[in-house]
């Protein structure tokens, strides 16, 4: 299967709409409110209100009230969830009766893949670079050899997306040896915070197009 591709921190309706025309399956909405790529409500609607009905529009949030999430999710027509801060699986089971949800974990050194088993409800996992202080947009590449074992040991059950300091530059390296459900990119494809780089998105897609063909050449 081709590895999919999430732009994550969308913060502008253009953005959002030149992805989804290169071929992105899922826009992240980020309601953190500390992070230089959160967005309001109200933008977010407007963003929300232009994709096609095939893009996904995932709100990203950091350990928000379970109830608070599901209701904006609601009222914001979201297709799942990314729950990015340090939700229990209490949390997640809770937030999963309503939407799918997708667990970020930050991989640091001491990770072991048996904390995925605890969060039974997820529908997949993103894998993150671990920064002490940040939830994810840090623009550190993650360890790459555990999200390799997450995939082969998950991956057939619950997708596992791939994020954590990716460019136009290092994606193809990454698919080929990740083999991920989907990369996830912020920063990697930003001019500043917030604001894509529209030829940094379209070097991005480039190289996860030839890396997909790369792959299915191989099999």
């Amino acid at each position: 299967m081709a590895t999919l591709v999430k732009i994550c921190g969308v913060t502008r309706a253009q953005d959002a709409l030149l992805a989804e025309k290169l071929g992105a399956y899922a826009i992240g909405l980020n309601f953190y409110e500390k992070s230089p790529r959160a967005a309001s409500p109200a933008d977010a609607w407007k963003i929300r209100k232009r994709l096609s009905p095939a893009t996904q529009a995932v709100g990203v949030f950091v350990d928000w009230k379970a109830r608070l999430v599901v209701a904006l999710a609601h009222s914001l027509e979201l297709s799942a969830l990314q729950l990015h801060g340090d939700e229990c699986s209490a949390y997640v089971t809770y937030c999963a009766k309503f939407f799918p949800v997708i667990k970020a974990l930050r991989v640091d050194p001491n990770f072991s893949l048996a904390r995925l088993s605890r969060f039974r409800k997820a529908s997949g996992f993103l894998l993150d670079a671990s920064q002490p202080g940040k939830f994810g947009g840090t623009g550190k590449v993650t360890d790459w050899s555990v999200a390799q074992r997450a995939v082969e040991a998950r991956g057939a059950v619950r997708p596992i997306l791939l994020a954590g300091g990716l460019t136009p530059e290092n994606v193809g390296e990454a698919i080929l040896t990740v083999r991920p459900y989907a990369v996830d990119v912020a920063s990697g494809v930003e001019s500043r915070p917030g604001i894509k780089d529209s030829g940094k998105l379209r070097e991005f897609f480039a190289e996860v197009v030839r890396a997909n063909r790369a792959l299915s050449e191989l099999s």
